[in-house]
């Protein structure tokens, strides 16, 4: 059964949280940066991924994306990569930038380009993932989005 994606609700963070920990993502700054999360969920209603979108008007920072070990390599991060693309595009994002240290292939295809991190915009760089939590080696990556049809 495919896994089923929805937004996040609040009883969610603790799995959420789980997940990101299991895989060595940031986790210090969730309730403050409040991002929106959507989560994929098993057939027993179990989540085994989730994404979500830190938005700053025009840009936004795409991140804490992980996918649990048993559902990897069956589509799902792809599909909520696109959910959140789709997402995005619904708040006006036009460009979508996130940080990695181990998905730089999987980003890549999913149309993701590498770029300085200097060339971020400015207020996706004065976050706190961005400033403090993600380490200067992870590779900083870039994805312009049509407007929504």
């Amino acid at each position: 059964m495919p896994a089923l994606l929805r937004a996040a609700r609040e009883l969610d963070m603790p799995p959420i949280r789980s997940l990101l920990e299991a895989d060595g993502l940031p986790t210090e700054d969730l309730q403050s940066a409040a991002p929106e999360f959507v989560v994929a969920c098993d057939g027993q209603g179990r989540i085994i991924a989730a994404g979500a979108l830190q938005c700053f008007a025009e840009s936004a920072l795409l991140r804490s994306v992980v996918v649990s070990p048993e559902a990897r390599h069956a589509g799902v991060g792809s599909r909520l990569v696109r959910d959140l693309e789709h997402m995005a595009r619904e708040h006006g994002v036009k460009q979508l930038i996130l940080l990695t240290q181990s998905a730089e292939r999987f980003f890549a295809h999913q149309g993701y380009r590498a770029i300085d991190r200097g060339d971020a915009p400015q207020a996706v760089q004065q976050c706190e993932e961005f400033r403090a939590l993600c380490p200067a080696s992870a590779v900083c990556m870039a994805k312009s989005l049509a407007p929504s049809p």
